[in-house]
């Protein structure tokens, strides 16, 4: 770490002098002999919080350089196969910060907020139009809790028929990662299926794994490989015929939406990514939203409450029926990512989602056929959304996948998706959605074929990177689990 960058670092822990003041607040109202009424002395602070003592300009300064390390969609381009890191139009944002939907709090009575109640609500109904189900819960907090509520809808569904030995979900091994994770904590069991030569589901292994213990298969289709799963009929009609339910995870869903509707693949349960595939913030700009549609067999398990339309054209929360499986967040789910998910859906229309599928699958073709000539390409044929290269090729230089990845952040990359998924050896997941242009699509293959000719040529470059971070390469099993969080790091 340069000295400007220790300085930069240090300053809101180190400037500090007492007397110094960042802010000014207005004089309390409340006499003291009220507050101690009101607040329990247990929560009362004998001292002042030892907090640093710094000038305004101190603060916005050291808050701004720690923002310039940050890497996010608006500074650069973020080709993080299987999460659709897709920009998010500023339009959104305005949207979601209108008074009438920002300044609102979900216990407010219902005839004061017909508005956020009526956005719900379409919202409800355009997810159920676009991925062909019957009803809509808005409440999951992110697509891996969606998965685990729809694994619970399951759940239920089985035992009010008396199924309880149904305790197995099948997952392939092309499946997104959190599924087996989502399926634990669900209470069941996992069966992973290895994927076919054509990295699709392996049809008799599937009808080796179902049987009269099979709750449901969990399936991203087109699956992490970036392949349309063809055969999702016959698919379909093997699980069903074995008593299970069809999940979809909709982590890929960038690639068919508006084209393709997973209900009518067969899926009896769907989650989609609004932080994904709608555009609304992703990750440490989140919170996220993990909707999930269900057929009409499951409606009455979906989490209450969901909301409704009245005969007379107000809108009201319905209380769901006594087969609930009950809340599972707090309130009815992060209102302002799904503010920002309408107004996606609204802006581009039925024709102008279409559109987005076509252009996400267009530009990820584009790149893997550029690339092609300089990875291994386990499955080299028509991909979708995304793809995946092999650089086992590079071993032989005694540079990894890991070193590429490495590498590509000194061109002001983000890396792609790399070691996953599992079934492709030195594994890069390469997605680079709808929204880039062809000039970033080209920037981003002339640097990975760049560093390829530099892992033939000058390794130890590689295998130095990255060169110009503020923070060099980690231990990062260590980093993971013992992060050291002090300003003083390097």
């Amino acid at each position: 770490m340069s000295g400007s960058e220790k300085k930069e670092q240090s300053l809101i822990f180190e400037l500090s002098k007492p007397g110094r003041i960042a802010y000014s607040l207005p004089e309390c109202d409340v006499p003291e002999t009220e507050l101690t009424d009101l607040i329990p002395a247990t929560y009362l602070r004998s001292k002042p919080a030892e907090l640093p003592e710094v000038y305004e300009v101190d603060v916005i300064r050291h808050y701004t350089a720690l923002s310039r390390r940050n890497f996010g969609v608006d500074n650069g381009f973020y080709p993080l196969g299987s999460c659709t890191m897709k920009y998010n139009p500023k339009l959104n944002e305005d949207t979601a910060s209108l008074d009438g939907f920002a300044k609102i709090h979900p216990y407010q009575l219902e005839a004061s907020i017909q508005g956020a109640l009526e956005l719900m609500y379409r919202l409800q109904e355009d997810l159920a139009a676009l991925t062909g189900m019957d009803r809509v819960t808005l409440q999951p907090a992110a697509g891996a809790h969606g998965e685990w509520t729809g694994l619970m809808m399951i759940r239920a569904f089985h035992e009010k028929n008396g199924e309880t030995g149904r305790r197995k979900i099948i997952v392939p091994d092309s499946s997104h990662g959190t599924n087996p994770a989502s399926a634990s904590s669900a209470g069941f069991e996992t069966v992973t299926i290895k994927s076919d030569a054509r990295g699709l589901v392996d049809l008799e292994a599937l009808k080796a794994a179902v049987g009269s213990d099979t709750a449901a298969l969990m399936l991203t289709n087109p699956n992490t490989l970036g392949l349309f799963e063809e055969q999702i009929a016959e698919i379909a009609e093997i699980v069903h015929g074995a008593g299970g339910l069809l999940y979809y995870d909709g982590a890929n869903s960038n690639a068919i939406m508006g084209i393709a509707r997973p209900g009518d693949m067969g899926f009896d349960v769907v989650h989609l990514n609004l932080h994904k595939t709608m555009s609304t913030p992703h990750g440490g700009g989140g919170p996220g939203a993990g909707p999930v549609g269900v057929k009409m067999k499951l409606a009455p398990f979906l989490p209450a409450p969901t909301v409704a339309k009245l005969s007379d054209g107000t809108y009201a929360f319905d209380k769901g029926s006594e087969d609930s499986i009950g809340r599972v967040k707090a309130y009815y789910g992060n209102f302002g990512i799904l503010v920002r998910a309408y107004t996606y859906i609204r802006s581009y229309g039925p024709e102008g989602l279409k559109a987005v599928s076509e252009q996400a699958v267009l530009n990820a073709n584009y790149m893997r056929k550029r690339l092609e000539p300089y990875f291994r390409t386990p499955y080299p044929r028509i991909c979708k959304h995304e793809f995946v290269l092999s650089g086992s090729g590079l071993l032989q230089y005694g540079v990894r996948t890991l070193d590429v990845a490495k590498r590509l952040l000194d061109f002001g990359y983000h890396p792609p998706t790399i070691y996953f998924p599992l079934n492709v050896e030195e594994c890069l997941m390469i997605e680079p959605t709808e929204t880039e242009s062809k000039e970033t699509l080209d920037g981003f293959i002339d640097t990975l074929i760049r560093i390829v000719e530099e892992a033939s040529h000058d390794p130890e470059l590689l295998l130095g990177a990255p060169h110009g971070a503020s923070v060099k390469r980690l231990d990062e099993t260590q980093a993971a689990r013992k992060p050291v969080l002090n300003c003083s790091c390097g």
